[in-house]
C-alpha cells in the first residue's frame, strides 16, 4: 500500500519521485523518535542513582526497588493499548497529550517527598512515557514509504538499543555533578522539542470515538491485570525469595489466571484491541523469539555487569558508566551504515553476525577475575556495540515486512512489549542465578579452603602476623585472618556467579538464532504497508 503523506506530495508535485517524503514529515518521524529515547533512557537511568534517591526519601533497599518497578509495571501495561488507542485519539493527538503529562510526572518525581509519592509518580511516567516507544514506531511505518523504512528502522534502533546502553552513564554523570533530580528534569527540554516536532510533522487525522463503545474492555482488563502481576513477580521474585513470599505466590497466580482469559478472549474475539494472531505470521514470530531473547541481552548484560563492578571492583555510578559507555557511543556511528548494509546483504545474514558478535561479547565476559576493570571490559563493550545495531535495525524490517497497515498499531505494540518481556524474564533469571551459583560456588572453594589444608593454614598464619605488626593482639589477629580468608573465598564466589550470568547470556543469544534459519527471505523494502 503505498504511503499517503507521499501520494499527497507527489499530487502536489508529479515531478518528485513517488516516494518522495518531505521534511515536515522526517521532522515528525524524528520527533517520535525522541520520545522513545526518553522513555527507554528512562528505565535504566535511575539505577545509577537509585542509592542518592533512597537515602533522600528515607527508604531501605528493598523498598526503593518499587521506584523501577512501578516504572516497568505501568510500562507493560500501557504499550499493548497504544496501536487502538492511537486509532481512537488519532496519533498526532495521543503523543501531545502524553509526552505533556510525561513531562509534567518527570518533574513531579523530581519533586517527590517521600517514597510513596516518588512510587506514584514514577508509574504515571512509565504509563505516559510507555506510549512514546510503540508510537514511535507505529508513525514511522505509517508516515514513511517503504523505501525509506530501514532509515526509520535505524533511527528506532538508537532509541531501542543507544538508550539503554548510555542511560547509567548519563545518571552517574548527572547524580555525581549536580545531583539525582536532574535525571528527572532532563526530560523536560526534549520533552518540548518532542511535543513540537509532533505538532508540526504529524497530520491531524480524525478521532474515532466511536471505537470506544466496540472496545474489548474486558480484554484491557484482563491483560492490565494479568501483565502488571506478572511485571511484579519478575522484578520483586528474586528479592524476595520466589514463592516463598506469600506475594509472589498470589501474584503468580492472578498472572496466569488473567493472562489466560486474555488470550483466550483476544484469539477468539473478531475485533480484539490487540491481534495477537500476528504471531502465527512466519515472520513475525520467529522475529518476535529473537526479539525477546535481545531483551534478556540487552537488559541483562546491563543488570549484570554495573553489579560486579559496584561490588567487585567498588566502582562508583560514574565510572561504572565510563565502562558501559563503550558499548553505547560506537552504536551511534554504527547505526547510520545498517540502512545501506540491509540493502546489500541478505537480512538474515545481517541479523546473525549481529546476534553472534553480542554473544561474543558475553562469552568474551565470561572469563572476569577480581582484577578485570574498564581496560579489560572496553573491548567486549566494542564487540558488543557492534553487534547490537545489527540485530535490531532488521529484524524490525523482517518482523514488519508485510504487515499490513492496519496492523501495524498491533505490531508495534507486540513486538516492543516482547522486548520488554524479554528483559523482564532474563533479569529475574539472572537475580536468581547469580545467588543460586555464588552459593555453589562459595560452597565449593569452602571445602578446598580447608583449616586442614596446609597452604591455608599457612595465608592465615601469614595474615595473623601482619594483623599482629599492625598493634592487634593474637586472639583478634586470628578473627581478622579468618574474616579475610572468608572475604575472599565469597568474592571470588561471586566472581565466579557473574561468569556463568554472561555465560547464560551468551547461550541464550545463540539460542535464539536457530529462528533466524526459518526466517524467510524478505526484501528490504517490503515494510509494514509495502506489500498489500
Amino acid at each position: 500500500m503505498a504511503n499517503p503523506s507521499a501520494i499527497s506530495n507527489q499530487s502536489k508535485n508529479p515531478n518528485l519521485p513517488p516516494d518522495y517524503v518531505s521534511l515536515r514529515t522526517w521532522i515528525g518521524v524524528g520527533a517520535g523518535m525522541i520520545g522513545a529515547f526518553m522513555a527507554v533512557l528512562d528505565i535504566q537511568i535511575t539505577n545509577s542513582s537509585l542509592q542518592d534517591i533512597q537515602a533522600a526519601l528515607g527508604a531501605t533497599l528493598e523498598e526503593g526497588s518499587w521506584i523501577s518497578t512501578s516504572y516497568l509495571v505501568a510500562e507493560i501495561v500501557v504499550i499493548p493499548l497504544t496501536g487502538w488507542l492511537s486509532q481512537v485519539f488519532s496519533i498526532r493527538r495521543y503523543i501531545l497529550v502524553n509526552a505533556s503529562l510525561f513531562i509534567l510526572f518527570s518533574v513531579l518525581c523530581a519533586s517527590a517527598w517521600d517514597l510513596p509519592s516518588m512510587i506514584t509518580f514514577r508509574a504515571f511516567q512509565g504509563a505516559t512515557g510507555g506510549i512514546l516507544i510503540p508510537m514511535a514506531f507505529t508513525n514511522m511505518l505509517l508516515s514513511l514509504p517503504p523505501s525509506k523504512q530501514p532509515i526509520g528502522l535505524a533511527l528506532f534502533g538508537i532509541t531501542a538499543t543507544f538508550a539503554p546502553s548510555i542511560g547509567p552513564t548519563l545518571g552517574g554523570w548527572l547524580t555525581n555533578n549536580l545531583s539525582w533530580h536532574y535525571i528527572f528534569y532532563l526530560n523536560v527540554i526534549p520533552g518540548l522539542i518532542l511535543i513540537a516536532g509532533v505538532w508540526y510533522g504529524i497530520k491531524q487525522q480524525p478521532p474515532k470515538p466511536e471505537l470506544l463503545k466496540q472496545g474489548d474492555w474486558w480484554g484491557i482488563l484482563s491483560m492490565a491485570i494479568g501483565l502488571a502481576s506478572l511485571q511484579v513477580v519478575l522484578e520483586e521474585g528474586s528479592r524476595k525469595d520466589w514463592f516463598n513470599s506469600s506475594l509472589i505466590v498470589y501474584l503468580g497466580i492472578i498472572a496466569v489466571i488473567f493472562l489466560s482469559i486474555f488470550f483466550w478472549i483476544e484469539l477468539t474475539r473478531k475485533q480484539p484491541f490487540i491481534n495477537l494472531r500476528l504471531v502465527r505470521n512466519r515472520n513475525f514470530g520467529l522475529a518476535s523469539i529473537v526479539n525477546v531473547s535481545l531483551g534478556v541481552g540487552l537488559y541483562g548484560s546491563i543488570y549484570v555487569l554495573p553489579l560486579y563492578l559496584a561490588q567487585i571492583q567498588q566502582y562508583n555510578a560514574l565510572q561504572i558508566g565510563e565502562v558501559l559507555m563503550w558499548a553505547g557511543i560506537p552504536q551511534l556511528f554504527i547505526i547510520p551504515f545498517v540502512p545501506t548494509l540491509i540493502k546489500l546483504v541478505d537480512t538474515r545474514l545481517v541479523i546473525a553476525v549481529g546476534v553472534s558478535l553480542f554473544s561474543v561479547s558475553c562469552f568474551m565476559n565470561s572469563d572476569l577475575t577480581n582484577l578485570t576493570g574498564i581496560d579489560q571490559l572496553r573491548w567486549s563493550q566494542l564487540v558488543r556495540a557492534m553487534g547490537q545495531p545489527l540485530i535490531l535495525v532488521p529484524l524490525s524490517g523482517v518482523a514488519t515486512a508485510g504487515i499490513s497497515k492496519e496492523q501495524a498499531g498491533s505490531a508495534s505494540g507486540l513486538f516492543n512489549m516482547m522486548r520488554n518481556l524479554g528483559g523482564s524474564f532474563g533479569i529475574a533469571a539472572l537475580a536468581t542465578l547469580l545467588t543460586q551459583r555464588e552459593q555453589f560456588h562459595s560452597n565449593r572453594l569452602g571445602d578446598a579452603v580447608s583449616l586442614y589444608n596446609p597452604a591455608t593454614q599457612q595465608r592465615i598464619d601469614e595474615l595473623t602476623q601482619l594483623f599482629v605488626s599492625r598493634g592487634a593482639d593474637l586472639i583478634t589477629a586470628q578473627d581478622r585472618a579468618f574474616k579475610s580468608i572468608e572475604n575472599i573465598v565469597r568474592r571470588e564466589a561471586y566472581v565466579m556467579a557473574f561468569n556463568d550470568c554472561f555465560y547464560f547470556i551468551g547461550f541464550a543469544l545463540l539460542l535464539s538464532g536457530i529462528a533466524i534459519l526459518f526466517i524467510k527471505k524478505v526484501k528490504v523494502e517490503a515494510g509494514a504497508g509495502g506489500g498489500h
